[in-house]
């Protein structure tokens, strides 16, 4: 079988594979799609993800849906042939942070395409896939697997709202119009704001963020935007630069609440922590998501119109154009590996 391997920065390679057979308590699928993620470009790039550094070839690929084909010993889902999303989480179940209902901060998880630990986390960029049966969801009646390899982005856009807390009836700024804040726009319209303000360097990330359902879209870079807003109730931060940052922590209101979202560069981040104590801004963190994968589903199977978010569907043996596709902005939003025959 085809997979999609990093075998070091620059060098991304369309290997082929051993077939997998699932262990006990774990099912086979056959991946139909897979989306090109920031952190895949990331390892595509500079060999790394912030300070997980590749030390070994790796499946790259943590976006999959596809159809169940077998389980193993002692394993159930849904039955083979059934139309499932992958969640890419393994947590480890009894740290702190899981005991205390926080899985996506376990800090022994295991996530697809991850060189978070060695050996490395192989991922699912591959024609079949072997997880633990209980990461499948069956999708929603209706609902297409094209669309719903949208499902974790959209989840870690969800969570990241859910970190912001009660967004009904509230203006809500989100810098950074990529795939992620894109779907966060989509994520606080139906969480309810009232209003959400987009900025963004690129026109055509700002179009797929009116796709979204954006209200205002702003020129991050002209500060003469008739959109920039005096004051939000909301900020959050998905562009993963430190601007962005400054941008939400300058235009949030007094006692407001900013979400950091995109990740910023390894290192120190400058960011005007006067604010943060002067206007009692809560700064908070919003890291990939839980339970919010099963309600990204739901949002997905009611939303049509979020289709529109995927800008090519590229076969895996053309890996490589599909990968410089999804790195610019400029011409593409969420790109799809296509794993079909």
């Amino acid at each position: 079988m085809l997979g999609c391997v990093i075998h070091g920065a620059g060098d991304l390679r369309v290997d082929e594979l051993p077939s997998p057979a699932p262990d006990s308590g774990q099912a086979l699928v056959a991946v139909r799609f897979g989306g090109v993620c920031g952190s895949d470009l990331h390892y595509w790039h500079r060999g790394g993800v912030g300070d997980f550094r590749l030390k070994e070839p790796m499946v790259l690929g943590h976006e999959v849906v596809g159809t169940v084909l077998a389980y193993g010993p002692g394993a159930a889902g849904p039955p083979p042939g059934t139309p499932v999303a992958v969640h890419p989480a393994t947590p480890c179940g009894v740290c702190p942070e899981c005991v205390d209902g926080r899985r996506n901060v376990c800090r022994d998880t295991r996530y697809l395409g991850s060189a978070a630990r060695t050996p490395h986390v192989q991922g699912g960029f591959a024609a079949e896939l072997v997880v633990p049966a209980d990461q499948l969801r069956a999708l929603p009646e209706g609902l297409p697997l094209e669309r719903a390899a949208l499902a974790e982005p959209l989840s870690v856009a969800l969570h990241a709202v859910r970190r912001a807390g009660d967004v009904a009836g509230r203006h809500v700024l989100v810098t950074g119009a990529g795939p992620i804040g894109a779907l966060v726009v989509a994520a606080a319209k139906a969480a309810g704001a009232a209003r959400v303000t987009v900025t963004d360097l690129l026109p055509r990330a700002l179009e797929y963020a009116a796709v979204a359902g954006a209200d205002i879209l702003v020129r991050a870079d002209d500060p003469a935007d008739p959109g920039w807003p005096d004051e939000v109730d909301v900020a959050i931060e998905a562009s993963g630069v430190a601007a962005g940052l400054d941008t939400c922590l300058h235009r949030v209101r007094r006692g407001g609440t900013v979400v950091q979202l995109g990740m910023l560069p390894p290192g120190q981040s400058p960011f005007a922590g006067n604010l943060v104590v002067s206007r009692e801004i809560e700064l908070r963190g919003a890291f990939r998501f839980d339970a919010e994968f099963d309600d990204a589903l739901e949002l997905l199977a009611r939303t049509p119109a979020l289709a529109g978010l995927v800008s090519a569907v590229v076969p895996v043996g053309d890996a490589v154009r599909a990968f410089e596709l999804a790195a610019d902005r400029s011409r593409s939003c969420k790109v799809l590996l296509d794993f079909g025959t």
